[in-house]
């Protein structure tokens, strides 16, 4: 499992795995503490992290948002499970 999260230094989205305390932003360089950071989803593998973390970048860059709000969080949530249970079916 790689827990997607966000840089609380210059907001970009990251992954890491679930054995990190640390992560060394690639935008800013800011220290990341990995058990302060909000995580927004946890995926089964780099894969699926690396496009979640495009994809939501994507979306705020489109939107010119900032966040993703708390009903947004649940619903990616929500659909990353049922796209995780459709190809294991």
């Amino acid at each position: 499992m790689y827990r997607v999260i966000r840089c609380p230094g210059c907001l970009t989205f990251t992954y890491v795995d679930p054995y990190q305390h640390w992560k060394l932003c690639h935008v800013c360089g800011e220290v990341i503490d990995v058990m302060r950071a909000p995580v927004y989803l946890e995926a089964l593998d780099h894969q699926d992290a690396e496009k979640v973390v495009c994809q939501l970048q994507e979306f705020l860059d489109d939107t010119g948002r900032d966040d993703l709000d708390d009903s947004e969080k649940n619903r990616l949530r929500l659909e990353y499970s049922r796209w995780v249970r459709s190809r294991i079916e």
